[in-house]
């Protein structure tokens, strides 16, 4: 690959986490970010990321880049990788940040026999992490890279929008372990797992919920997409870390 600047990939990457990432990653990094269907909001946070300064003093062409895609499906995921290294030359970072849910009463276990909620987490917060893992496992040792997922607190202490979704966000940070494993020495592969966010998903959730998961912290707040955000920027950044899964949680799981 040429000597250009790096290049992050971010999947989900024009809403709540995932577009912060994007802001966080902009001034250091060419930015790729996927969408599933919103093209109009893509090209606002497109826009947004273009009046950001590079810390490049000539960064390379194009900085920036949108790419639809549903990364439920496999040929999707490759078409993401192929369409990301083809338009920027290079890729170096890819936050796995797509998931899904369907918000449940956790503790009613009739709530969690729904099978096509299984399947889907599964399909999302499972599976699409590994296919994309495949997709790009090239490019990142080229540029040895690294290979960041997003998870949850949900995967470490049994809780959250649904079982499913706690179970597969399990899965999901075990995934990322043992990719660490398969694809050393060349490529770091480590995931976060942010508590309660508000975003426009976390806003959800009913106040009630959402206070109870503030005063179960032991700092008495919730994660911010900021604080997350930079948390990938130090793991995008650190060449010594892998395996790892970084809990933001507000000491919730202490």
């Amino acid at each position: 690959m040429a000597a250009t600047q790096k290049v992050a990939l971010i999947t989900a990457g024009t809403a709540g986490l995932g577009a912060q990432i994007a802001r966080v990653l902009a001034p250091d990094y060419r930015v790729v970010i996927n969408f599933a269907n919103n093209a109009d909001r893509a090209a606002s946070v497109l826009k947004e990321l273009e009046a950001i300064p590079s810390t490049h003093t000539s960064p390379s062409q194009p900085r920036f880049h949108a790419v639809q895609g549903d990364v439920g499906n496999r040929d999707a995921i490759n078409k993401l990788v192929d369409e990301t290294v083809k338009t920027m030359g290079r890729l170096d970072v890819v936050v796995s940040n797509a998931g899904w849910t369907r918000i449940t009463n956790f503790f009613n276990i009739e709530e969690q026999m729904e099978e096509s909620d299984w399947d889907k987490c599964f399909l999302y917060n499972v599976k699409a992490h590994l296919w994309l893992a495949y997709a790009s496992r090239n490019a990142l040792k080229e540029s040895q890279g690294t290979f960041i997922t997003t998870a949850s607190v949900a995967g470490v202490k049994p809780s959250g929008s649904s079982l499913p979704y706690a179970v597969t966000k399990a899965a999901a940070i075990h995934l990322t372990k043992s990719l660490a494993n398969i694809m050393a020495p060349d490529v770091r592969c480590n995931s976060v797992s942010p508590g309660l966010l508000l975003t426009e998903w976390g806003m959800k959730f009913s106040e009630e919920k959402r206070e109870k998961s503030r005063q179960n912290s032991k700092l008495k707040r919730l994660a911010t997409v900021e604080d997350v955000a930079e948390q990938v920027r130090c793991l995008a950044k650190n060449n010594s870390m892998t395996g790892n899964n970084i809990l933001l949680d507000g000491g919730l799981t202490l």
